[in-house]
């Protein structure tokens, strides 16, 4: 789902003309119509008029279409510039008293990745992807680089992009021949397809939050389980259009009628239900994606990641560590083309971030919690600018590492020669009784058998949120929130180790694997990987008043429980994506599976936890706990089940982690 690149949220706000205004109403963390208006206006400077030419153009394709593409052009005349563009099934216009407006005589407030590449020059263009908005053509979800058919009005991204070089090359006056391609979210999977074999030209792409595999861990599926509220949001928003149009001019949002996500979701039940209160127009490129449960021929077309071959330009891909639409995507894209790719420069950067935001936001906190430097700032001026003005001006700089991550936790950024640095080892944090969490497996009497599980009842009609407060859509903040609520539900489980020593960094991939049993046929296994904080921590409340009312309750960071990454796992799919099997009531059985990379360290004094729970409402579909298609499910096939998890002897249960050496 290119839902996903919906994320682009703040970005939308950074970049309005590269991406157009998306659905916020899906996403409490997306911004509304007006808001973006007023953002665009505060972060608006003179000269950006002044010293660029605005022209649009319908370039043709080898297939005959014809693509809607904007180009500005700086005015001065003296020197020769590279061009930085970017792709765009959000509208390459501009947004002006919250409408999307074509015309040379509208521009942006800015463009590019920061002001830095304003004032530095460049060509900037911005493009309407085939079949979206001004451009000809037919758009496909995800536009599958390999198809055995393909209709008339199809077309291939890469071959696009070439075809746009070509003519850009030959058409436009003062370039320096050099081409650079960039975008977040979906055009970031724009990016990532347009390089495809890329041509001579482009020396440069980043791919920045890319779409890369919608049913693997991307906007639509994550462990098997359907991301609902963020989905259901965006497709209620982003339609399919009788194209070349203008059309929307502003996006319509969703009425709930309610400001209670929960209770709506829940109120309706059933995912038959949920959907009959979109129209037609928006069930058509949501439900296809409902439909298909498994990993089938309808999935794996729209994964960009095995054909990221033949790519000849440097590539910088950018992710956030709590990216709630596209945490996979970066990490990936960059795997994929390391692994394809020879002799080219080949770099990711992970920050602090939400879905975006690098783009424009200073990255100095994400909800509660605070990351003391200011990311974003740093790696516009340090990471993302001088990597483009290496590559397409010929400036000379430092070597750019292959890895720079940030380090959450110590709040720190690292460098690394490749990601994750070798030099990770891989340990075991083992489930215990009594709720205990530790680096070695438990001593277990085997007589003892109720000492060899834990156990909790999962009612689907009472689902486990995934926040402790009200919100009608995904906030940006949910991947680092506060889990107390949830620990004091009798429908989790919580794990959690001594105060800690000493710090310990876990960086990388971490992987669930646990022994587990239910009473029903299916059920759904949610591990979430916490950072308990001390007792006693600094707060930020601010000071008492006694002349003025008695104000709202504050969060304490003491004792806070920061979510660092969570996951879901349908359990059904434990052994294939595409053949799923039931679970037998009651045997015990072996559930596997592999959560995106962190980087984050616990440091001395606090606790590492665990939760397991099976529900995750709204943010994932709910699970009827019965085995069969759950886009089918009637309210009666929603029962309780009783789910157990063992640590007893050949059942030891666990999650394997990579830690830093010296850190544990």
């Amino acid at each position: 789902m290119s839902a996903l690149r919906p994320l682009l949220k703040s970005i939308c706000l950074a970049f309005p003309l590269c991406f157009g205004m998306l659905p916020f109403s899906a996403f409490a963390d997306r911004l509304n119509v007006q808001e973006m208006d007023k953002a665009d206006a505060d972060a608006a400077k003179p000269g950006f008029r002044e010293n660029y030419t605005k022209y649009e153009y319908r370039i043709p394709m080898r297939d005959g279409v014809k693509l809607f593409t904007v180009v500005y052009v700086p005015k001065d005349a003296s020197k020769s510039y590279p061009f930085l563009m970017n792709r765009t099934p959000y509208s390459a216009g501009v947004h002006d008293q919250g409408e999307l407006h074509y015309g040379v005589d509208f521009y942006p407030t800015s463009l590019g990745p920061s002001k830095d590449f304003e004032t530095s020059g460049y060509i900037f263009v911005n493009q309407d992807v085939r079949g979206r908005y001004m451009s000809e053509g037919k758009w496909q979800e995800m536009t599958p680089h390999q198809k055995a058919v393909r209709l008339a009005g199809e077309g291939v991204e890469s071959q696009d992009m070439h075809d746009t070089v070509e003519w850009l090359l030959k058409n436009i006056p003062g370039n320096n021949g050099k081409v650079g391609i960039w975008g977040i979210s979906y055009p970031g999977f724009y990016t990532s397809a347009s390089v495809i074999d890329s041509h001579p030209a482009i020396k440069a792409a980043s791919p920045q939050a890319p779409v890369t595999d919608l049913f693997m861990g991307d906007d639509s599926y994550h462990g098997g389980a359907f991301m609902l509220a963020a989905n259901f949001g965006f497709y209620a928003s982003f339609t399919n259009e009788q194209n070349p149009t203008n059309l929307p001019k502003r996006w319509e949002q969703f009425e709930y009628g309610t400001e209670n996500g929960y209770d709506y979701f829940l109120s309706h039940l059933t995912l038959k239900n949920i959907t009959s209160q979109l129209s037609d127009k928006q069930r058509e490129l949501l439900m296809p994606t409902i439909l298909h449960t498994t990993y089938d021929d309808f999935w794996k077309p729209l994964n960009i990641a095995p054909h990221l071959k033949n790519i000849h330009a440097a590539i910088l891909t950018v992710g956030g560590w709590y990216d709630a639409e596209d945490p996979q995507g970066p990490l990936t894209t960059y795997r994929s083309i390391k692994k394809n790719n020879k002799d080219i420069f080949n770099g990711i950067v992970m920050g602090p971030w939400a879905h975006g935001g690098w783009g424009r936001a200073d990255g100095k906190s994400l909800g509660n919690v605070n990351f003391d430097v200011k990311t974003g700032d740093y790696y516009r001026k340090n990471i993302v600018f001088p990597f483009f003005e290496q590559h397409l001006k010929g400036v000379s700089g430092k070597a750019i590492p292959e890895a720079q991550v940030f380090e959450t936790g110590t709040n720190v950024w690292r460098s690394y020669t490749s990601w994750p640095p070798q030099q990770a080892q891989a340990r075991t944090l083992y489930l215990g009784a009594n709720g205990r969490l530790s680096w070695t497996q438990p001593k277990v009497d085997g007589g003892d058998i109720a000492s060899q599980f834990d156990e909790y009842v999962s009612d689907p009609k009472k689902p486990v949120p995934f926040v402790g407060y009200t919100t009608i859509g995904v906030p940006q903040e949910y991947p680092v929130a506060d889990q107390r609520f949830a620990s004091t539900r009798p429908d989790v489980l919580v794990y959690k180790t001594e105060p800690l020593e000493e710090d310990v960094t876990v960086l990388g991939e971490i992987s669930p694997r646990l022994f587990v049993s239910t009473s029903g046929t299916d059920a759904d296994w949610v591990v979430k990987l916490i950072d308990v904080y001390p007792n006693e921590y600094p707060s930020a409340a601010a000071p008492r008043n006694r002349a003025n009312d008695v104000p709202p309750p504050s969060v304490t960071m003491a004792g806070y429980q920061q979510l660092v990454r969570g996951e879901p796992m349908r359990g059904k799919f434990r052994q294939s994506f595409e053949k799923p099997v039931p679970f037998v009531p009651g045997q015990v059985e072996s559930l596997n599976y592999t959560m995106p990379d962190i980087n984050h360290t616990f440091r001395r004094g606090h606790r590492i936890m665990l939760q397991i729970q099976s529900s995750w409402f709204p943010l994932v579909d709910l699970n009827p706990q019965k085995f069969m298609e759950i886009p089918e499910a009637k309210p009666e096939d929603f029962q309780k089940a009783t789910q157990r998890v063992y640590h007893a002897p050949g059942q030891f249960s666990g999650i394997a982690v990579q830690v830093l050496p010296g850190t544990k």
